[in-house]
């Protein structure tokens, strides 16, 4: 294998395989990255004097040869190779000769996987943003849709007062813009050039890092070269943290849908392909989608405390810790993608029912605060009308006359049933993704 490192002496192969253990193979999702953030510095490089302009330029060329088999999936990571740079860096060297090895000037590999991370981030970042738009957007359609259908609310596990789809599917739309801004802390964090950082120490080569942030689109400058160093693991906690903080909407979301689907609610349904049956109950259509989207969203809400952990106790500066941040972060990337895919999925197919409470007396007891505020109005002190109406209900003679419609409920204040505001939580979406 070869290393960047090596200085004569192989390591036990034992030691090899203990320390490199799945590195490599989540290095592959950094290899576009790793092209990226070598052009920018080496057009750096030529810029300030330290590379000529024609080694730059068949450089570059060499490079964007490389981008483009990693485009079309042809790019490999061979066994000789350690880690994605020293794979780019062999490339280069059978193609160029010694004038591949000229790339890793100024630079570290501390510094290069950071800026490889970072653009690596930044980008499922914006994949995950379009995601969760993409489902907002459902949100907000499905409770403009179904706005004047009634739902049971439930507190304690208790009936409690009247909800309606609208205000429940209203609720996640809005719960996900909380999300977003989560999301955009994140790239805030994330969105910061370390390059030009080395080693944690800075260089004596005269590097324009300012340079390198416009090329490679950064906001801003990880400045301080300790700092960038130590962005390494507060980076993919701020990540993680901004995923656990979806993953619970999601969850929250999904063990909604597995009580609303069971046989004693039957609010929702969904066609029998998108459920599965029972090995002896022929009757069963049971609610796996969202019993493992439940299950996956607790694993991705895990990779913020594994990463805190991680992280915890270490002096400022590099350690071989962080090489196992990938495996915490990537899965929990990949888990979130697919959980937001495929709730946008069921969504597509979610039907509700339009008559849980009309032709019945069974979830009469939702309104009793409709009938005290009625009591209310007409003159009755609210202490007074609640133990009226309280006492009908133990003694079984409470039964609610009044329209069981969102219209004829008359809730007009902001957020109430009446008044779902969804003109306003499309707007704070709005600003929330605007990174």
């Amino acid at each position: 294998m070869q290393t960047l490192w090596n200085k004569g002496v192989e390591a036990a192969q034992a030691v090899e395989d203990f320390t490199v253990g799945r590195d490599r193979e989540m290095d592959m999702r950094l290899a576009k990255y790793d092209v990226l953030g070598s052009k920018a510095h080496i057009a750096m490089l030529a810029n300030v004097g330290l590379l000529p302009k024609d080694e730059e330029q068949l450089l570059q060329r060499e490079l964007d040869n490389i981008l483009g088999q990693i485009g079309r999936g042809e790019f490999v990571l061979e066994d000789i190779a350690e880690d994605i740079h020293s794979q780019v860096e062999i490339c280069l060297t059978r193609a160029l000769g010694d004038l591949g090895k000229k790339i890793h000037s100024g630079r570290s590999r501390n510094d290069q996987v950071l800026v490889d991370l970072k653009l690596y981030m930044r980008a499922e970042l914006e994949a995950i943003r379009e995601a969760v738009l993409k489902l907002f957007n459902q949100f907000q359609s499905l409770s403009e849709k179904h706005k004047d259908v009634i739902l049971p609310g439930y507190t304690h596990g208790q009936i409690a007062m009247p909800s309606s789809f609208g205000m429940w599917f209203g609720a996640y739309a809005e719960s996900l813009c909380d999300d977003m801004y989560m999301l955009g802390a994140a790239y805030k964090v994330v969105n910061q050039n370390p390059l030009g950082s080395a080693a944690g120490y800075g260089s004596s080569f005269p590097l324009d890092r300012t340079l390198t942030t416009r090329t490679l689109g950064f906001e801003d400058l990880n400045y301080n070269s300790i700092a960038a160093q130590m962005s390494r693991g507060k980076s993919e906690r701020a990540f993680a943290a901004a995923l656990g903080c979806l993953a619970s909407t999601l969850n929250k979301f999904a063990a909604d849908c597995c009580l609303y689907m069971s046989s004693n609610y039957r609010f929702i349904s969904f066609p029998d392909s998108l459920t599965t049956g029972s090995s002896i109950m022929p009757h069963k259509k049971n609610p796996d989608v969202w019993e493992i989207m439940r299950g996956k969203t607790n694993i991705i809400a895990s990779a913020e405390t594994s990463i805190a952990q991680l992280s915890a106790n270490l002096p400022h500066g590099y350690h071989r810790d962080f090489q196992l941040l990938k495996e915490i972060l990537f899965p929990a990337i990949d888990t979130a993608r697919e959980c937001l895919a495929m709730c946008s999925y069921m969504l597509d197919n979610i039907s509700v029912k339009e008559t849980i409470v009309s032709g019945s007396n069974m979830y009469d007891d939702m309104f009793t605060v409709e009938e005290v505020n009625k009591k209310v109005l007409e003159g009755t002190p609210f202490r007074d009308a609640y133990r009226e109406v309280g006492i009908a209900v133990k003694e079984g003679k409470f039964s609610y006359t009044g329209a069981k419609t969102v219209e004829g409920l008359h809730h007009t204040h902001q957020g109430s049933i009446g008044n779902l505001c969804t003109g306003q939580i499309s707007q704070k979406m709005s600003r929330a993704a605007r990174w």
